[in-house]
Order: structure tokens, then C-alpha cells, then sequence
């Protein structure tokens, strides 16, 4: 027995060559199993834990000897912020601002000539502002508008830095159609295509102002998706010379309408206009537009804007003769209509009934001027090249 225990305790162990060839197979294993580390440095900015973190200019993330292969930026509810890797993986930058009082975390990954990888992540806090703005848009989200309707943003502070505010707001239409902006004065962002809409398209507009800063110290509160579209195509062209209005429905003619417009010395203005309002029945006062106590009008029917300066197109029940035969509004184009509006088959009735916001009226033939673009929604009355300049 004791024998067989001696032989069995040297077997378990092995022999003098075994030994020591286990012994150096496992120190150069050890050897091997030494992990490399990557030269690549990531630095990000701002710094973890950094507070009322500008939103535009402050976000950057580099790599010193390495290129940057991944930059991840979200907030806390998951949002990504796109960016781009430029100088050949040397840095990241962001494509857009960041949202006001919001946190915001980094994953940044770079490798070095070797292959090797190395990261860094970081977390911060953006500013919280003190003054802010809005943007009062038209149309409104979900609502199908005519061929003329713009997509018309006017602030509530004046913007100093109108790219910034410009680039925030994006629009997509399907079909797809090149769509500009135009700035009236520092406070109206108007866009728009360089022909009227074409009937059924879709417009979607992402209104990401949160964070921008419209003028030094005062940044945009609003995200928003707002989305329209466009109806049927209505045209409408009133000629002041021959008192007529020719309604074009889809390029074709489906009436013609005996109309009153400016008499001399308050001539209705020439040019595009886009209908911007409509009132089934409303109150015309001349003291509002600078005429004095010339009229007061308290039950004008079926009324539609054309200009902010108060240009209508609207029911008239005292005309007498005029719809037809001569002008004698006092800038307005007049149609025949009854008081109350009850008669659905006046002329004017049935014009409202048949048109919409954003409707086109072209006034022809007046011995007015044309109508400025930014008076109402009508910056139809530039070109293109005026438009996109």
C-alpha cells in the first residue's frame, strides 16, 4: 500500500523535464497576455459636470494622436444631436445648437495608427435663459390651405441674428420642392417656393428654435412640427377696368363675377395678394385705415383679407348699380351680396363659400401702385431673385 501511494504521488506530479517545461511555456504566456493601450487621447468640451453650457460654440470633441471613429451626443430622453468629423477625424463638431436647461451626454471613441481604440465620455448642463422668444406662425398645424398660402413667422423680440434663427426652422414637402425664406425687417421670417404651390402637396416644418439665440442674450423657447396642405388650386383675377372677377379653379375658368373696386382717389392696390383671413361677417370702420368718419360699417358680410393695411375682398348690400359698371369702394373689392349674408346665392356668398386661406386675388388694371410684399401674405410681388437675394 505504501508503495502504490508513492507511486501515485509521483505520477500527480510529474517528472524533473515536465516540470520545468510547464514552468517556461507559462511565463512567456504571461508575457503575451500584456495589453497594449492606445496612444489615441480623446478630449471633449465642455468638461464633465460643466454648467450653463453656452448652446451654440461650446460643444467640441478632438483626438490627439488618433482619429476620432465615433461621436455620440443625446439628452436625457435619448435625442441624438447630428454633428460632423472633420480634419481627417482630428475633431467633431456639432450641426445645429443645443437645447436650453437641458443635460447632454458624450461617448466619443478614437483609434490610433496601431488600430487600438480608446474613449471618453462626458456630461453637461446647458444654460437657462432669461429672456426669450417665440415665433406666431401660419397656417395652422394640421389645417389645408390654397396655392399661395407661405409659411409666414413673425417674433415676438427683433432678431439680430437671423442665419441662426433661419437655419433652425427647416422645411420638407412632398413632392419635393425648393423652398426659400425672405426676411421682412429683423421680425418676419416668410417662405416659400418660387411658383405657387402645386395642389396636394404636403409641408412639414420643424420650428426647432429652443436654444437659438435670436439677439445677444435672448434665445428661442419653441419646438414644434407643424404640418399643412395645399388644396385644390384657386386663382382669382379682378380687372378694376372692366369691373370683373374671372375665378380660375385648377387652371380653368368656373366663374365670373360683376365687382366693384377703388374709385378714384382710394384705388384698390395692384399686385398678388394671398387670402389671409376670413370673417363671415365682420365691421368696417374708415377711422382704422385713415379715412376718417368717411363709413362705418357694422355688419359687412362674407369678408377676406388681403392686406394688413385692410384691403378686402367682401359682401356688399349698399353698392346700388356699381358691381359691374364702376368703381366706388373705397379700396376694397365689392360683390354683390344681401345684408346678413342669409342669400346663398349672391355673388359674394357663394365666393366665400368657394374659397379658402391662402387663395390667390390678382387685382389688375387699378390706377393704384402695386401692394408692398409684406403687406399681408403677399411676397408674390417679388421675384425670385429678389426673394432668394
Amino acid at each position: 500500500m505504501l508503495g502504490a501511494l508513492v507511486l501515485t504521488a509521483t505520477a500527480c506530479g510529474g517528472g524533473k523535464d515536465s516540470g520545468e517545461g510547464a514552468g517556461e511555456g507559462k511565463g512567456k504566456g504571461s508575457e503575451k497576455a500584456v495589453t497594449q493601450q492606445s496612444k489615441a487621447v480623446v478630449t471633449i468640451a465642455p468638461k464633465d459636470g460643466a454648467k450653463a453650457v453656452k448652446t451654440s460654440g461650446a460643444l467640441e470633441v478632438t483626438a490627439a494622436e488618433g482619429k476620432l471613429t465615433e461621436v455620440k451626443v443625446e439628452d436625457t430622453k435619448g435625442r441624438q444631436i447630428a454633428g460632423t468629423i472633420t480634419g481627417g477625424g482630428a475633431s467633431w463638431t456639432p450641426s445645429t445648437h443645443l437645447a436650453a436647461a437641458t443635460t447632454y451626454k458624450v461617448h466619443a471613441v478614437a483609434k490610433d495608427s496601431a488600430g487600438l481604440t480608446s474613449a471618453a465620455e462626458s456630461s453637461f448642463t446647458t444654460l437657462t435663459p432669461q429672456n426669450t422668444f417665440i415665433g406666431n406662425f401660419t397656417p395652422e398645424d394640421g389645417s389645408t390651405v390654397g396655392v399661395g398660402m407661405p409659411f409666414s413667422v413673425r417674433f415676438t423680440r427683433g432678431i439680430t441674428h437671423p442665419a441662426d434663427v433661419e437655419k433652425a426652422i427647416t422645411i420638407k414637402t412632398e413632392p419635393a420642392v425648393e423652398v426659400r425664406g425672405h426676411w421682412f425687417g429683423n421680425d418676419r421670417l416668410d417662405f416659400r417656393p418660387e411658383e405657387y404651390w402645386k395642389a396636394g402637396t404636403k409641408v412639414t416644418v420643424n420650428l426647432n428654435l429652443d436654444g437659438v439665440e435670436g439677439r445677444s442674450g435672448v434665445y428661442g423657447k419653441q419646438s414644434k412640427t407643424v404640418s399643412f396642405t395645399i388644396g385644390r388650386s384657386q386663382v382669382s383675377t379682378v380687372d378694376a377696368k372692366t369691373h370683373k372677377m374671372v375665378v380660375k379653379r385648377d387652371g380653368k375658368v368656373v366663374k365670373t363675377i360683376p365687382v366693384t373696386a377703388g374709385k378714384p382717389g382710394y384705388d384698390t392696390w395692384n399686385g398678388t395678394m394671398v387670402i389671409s383671413e376670413r370673417l363671415a361677417v365682420t365691421r368696417m370702420n374708415g377711422e382704422t385705415v385713415g379715412y376718417g368718419g368717411e363709413y362705418d360699417i357694422k355688419d359687412v358680410p362674407h369678408a377676406m383679407r388681403l392686406t394688413d393695411s385692410g384691403t378686402f375682398i367682401h359682401g356688399n348690400y349698399w353698392g346700388g348699380g356699381a358691381f359691374g359698371n364702376y368703381n366706388a369702394s373705397h379700396g376694397c373689392v365689392g360683390l354683390r351680396d344681401v345684408r346678413g349674408g342669409w342669400d346663398k346665392s349672391a355673388p359674394a356668398s357663394w365666393f366665400f363659400n368657394n374659397s379658402m386661406l391662402g387663395d390667390v386675388v390678382v387685382v389688375k388694371n387699378s390706377h393704384d401702385r402695386t401692394v408692398a410684399p409684406d403687406n399681408g401674405l403677399n411676397g408674390w410681388n417679388m421675384s425670385w431673385a429678389e426673394w432668394t437675394k
